[in-house]
């Protein structure tokens, strides 16, 4: 239990040892002191040029009182955003060996955040994936995965390190314009996850019910059982996150209980993850390809991660202890992505294999029809009477499993279907929350932004249901999973330019290899998203002048603010070749906030400071005995005026 006890300051900020502390009791509860006056980032020192940092040896007396008076800035009251009325307890801090009690304490966060790799929208790219390249790019899939737990890693150090998520650190660092746009972006992606969420969780329950309940009516079912699921917070955040933990287990067993049933070759499926190449492969293929990078990694989930592990108590003023929550919870990120990764490998493989079979022929409609009416299934309706290749979507292959492996498939398909629209719709809120809160300063409880969202998703998606055939609304996904391609740079970009600034990650800001292989990264997702989008618009779209013209400007517009976010990214970096550019001074002069500030007096542990050739110490030592010298030099003015 946390107990949180506001502090009216009326005084000066010497009254205080710091914003936030905590301390056990005899009770073992944590208690939190919180002050209500808001953390203001001190100004840089005049003249300071480049202000990409601020040290120690040039802050100006303000400055120095400003840190010498105790005031810490961990920003955890800056938002009340996630439980906390509940903050974990880590056991055995002040032992630096490896502790599986440790990893358990900090177990939850990365499962929650590998939800959003099993969404529906993911799981119908899986199964294209399959359909189209049968196992040849599982290697694509792998590595997709491999990138998005580096992204991953930088989300929840940031959020370890700073005690801020993504959203509040962009709001702190961007002007107000990219800010915003960046906010509108983010929500954008939030919104398209949520249709198709809508979409997966309104399918399942029409396979389910054996077509009783209508797809509009699945969908409406979506707002419901959203508010009820909320509701299980109030039992705890460990307890839901055993909710999750639940629910990915669930699809664990569905979606693997179809792997068995169908039986891939076990040779062709590690052949296909460890041989990065696609021989024979046409346009098409190349096309799932990339749509799979595009699908796996999804923008919000950065926002999200980097604020879920700050339910964990860390004490960010113990260098030792930020260190060891990184190194947790990215051991615990990397098996959930594990996790995630071997359910998507299910049924990837069980549509390469299902739809080729042994023959390496691909099943034709007839083929599926054929084998349906065989077997009496009543959603034989849905496959067409010709010779053309069937091409697959959540919804006809569920059917097309119950028609080849029996009826008990189709079930077991639609529940683990139903298991990922759930998961991910919560998940989705959570970040929604998270992202308004951040970019906006803007609270609202759940169940407000929950109807906000959910609104917006469910309108579109519900009059496509009720007024089109369900291939009209399963073919939805290919144009959510474009949208999501889009928003990517506008995730990956802000985390990368964050955790590379000396001012808000100090000691754990990116390393060289880091900032090589995150740059790698952003240009791998940048070139996919122009070409995926591109090839989508020029087929997707009708061919008049006006449409075309709408996205040329569009794309110009979108282009800009990507190169803005890059060239703000290379500042935070040090790149000091861009300093001649007003553009890039202007960036290195706007604040940042310091954020890991000892409050003990021992120091910023969290920054490393220009070396000193006199001292061994880095200045540290030499700084502090300045400053007890300044506040020694003040005492004895005061007292010679009185």
């Amino acid at each position: 239990m946390v107990k949180i006890l506001e502090e009216n300051r009326a005084g000066s900020a010497g009254e205080s040892s710091g914003l936030y502390h905590s301390s056990e009791t005899g009770d073992n509860n944590v208690v939190v002191a919180r002050s209500s006056r808001p953390f203001v980032s001190p100004s840089p020192p005049e003249g300071d040029g480049g202000s990409s940092g601020y040290l120690k040896g040039s802050e100006s007396p303000d400055q120095q009182d400003y840190n010498n008076s105790g005031y810490t800035n961990n920003n955890d009251d800056q938002q009340d955003t996630y439980f906390t009325d509940e903050i974990i307890h880590i056991p055995d801090q002040d032992s630096p060996a490896f502790s599986f009690r440790k990893l358990w304490a900090f177990t939850g966060p990365g499962f929650l955040m590998s939800i959003a790799y099993l969404d529906p929208g993911n799981i119908e790219s899986d199964l294209q994936s399959g359909s189209a390249a049968q196992y040849k790019i599982l290697w694509v899939l792998m590595w997709a995965t491999i990138l998005g737990l580096l992204m991953q890693r930088l989300a929840a150090r940031l959020g370890v390190v700073s005690g801020m998520h993504l959203a509040e650190v962009c709001n702190r660092k961007y002007p107000v314009v990219p800010r915003v746009i960046l906010w509108i972006m983010v929500e954008i992606a939030i919104i398209g996850s949520d249709m198709q969420e809508v979409i997966g969780t309104a399918i399942a329950f029409y396979l389910l019910s054996n077509k009783a309940i209508p797809l509009w009516g699945g969908v409406l079912i979506t707002i419901v059982d959203t508010f009820t699921f909320l509701f299980l917070d109030k039992y705890g955040l460990r307890k839901l996150e055993a909710f999750f933990a639940i629910l990915i287990a669930t699809m664990a067993l569905s979606f693997g209980y179809e792997y068995i049933k169908v039986a891939p070759d076990q040779g062709e499926v590690l052949k296909g993850m460890l041989i990065p190449w696609c021989s024979g492969c046409d346009r098409k293929v190349l096309l799932q390809a990339v749509g799979v990078v595009g699908a796996v990694i999804m923008p919000h989930n950065l926002y999200l991660h980097s604020a879920l592990v700050k339910s964990r108590e860390i004490d960010r003023t113990k260098k030792v202890q930020v260190k060891e929550a990184n190194r947790y919870f990215f051991i615990e990120a990397s098996i959930a992505l594990f996790v995630s990764f071997l359910i998507n490998l299910f049924v990837v493989a069980v549509f390469a294999h299902g739809m080729w079979g042994d023959h390496n022929t691909k099943r034709t409609n007839q083929d599926i029809l054929e084998e349906c009416l065989i077997n009496n299934n009543t959603h034989a309706s849905v496959f067409p009477n010709n010779t053309k290749e069937f091409q697959p979507d959540i919804y006809k292959g569920g059917v097309f499993l119950g028609c080849e492996y029996g009826e008990a498939a189709m079930y077991i398909w639609a529940i683990g279907i139903l298991a990922a629209g759930q998961s991910s719709t919560m998940t989705g809120t959570y970040a929604g929350q998270f992202v308004m809160e951040g970019f906006l300063d803007l609270r609202w409880s759940r169940w407000k932004r929950v109807l906000l969202t959910r609104t917006v998703a469910i309108l579109p998606t519900f009059l496509v249901a009720k007024f089109q055939d369900i291939e009209d609304l399963s073919g939805m996904n290919d144009m959510l999973n474009a949208l999501m391609s889009l928003q990517l740079p506008f995730a990956v970009l802000p985390v990368i330019s964050m955790t590379s600034s000396r001012n808000i990650m100090g000691d754990f800001r990116n390393g060289t290899v880091t900032k090589i292989v995150s740059v790698c990264v952003a240009a791998i997702i940048i070139g996919i998203n122009i070409y995926f989008v591109g090839y989508y618009v020029t087929t997707a779209f009708p061919p008049y002048w006006f449409v075309y013209f709408g996205v040329i400007v569009f794309g110009v517009l979108y282009l800009t603010f990507i190169t803005y976010l890059l060239l703000h990214m290379f500042v935070s970096m040090g790149f000091t070749g861009l300093s001649r550019f007003e553009f890039a001074r202007n960036i290195e002069r706007e604040m940042e906030p310091k954020i890991l500030q000892n409050s003990g007096g021992t120091g910023n542990y969290g920054y490393e400071e220009e070396e000193e050739e006199n001292n061994d110490d880095g200045g540290v030592n030499a700084l502090n005995n300045d400053n007890e010298e300044t506040h020694d030099n003040k005492a004895s003015s005061s007292s010679q005026n009185a």
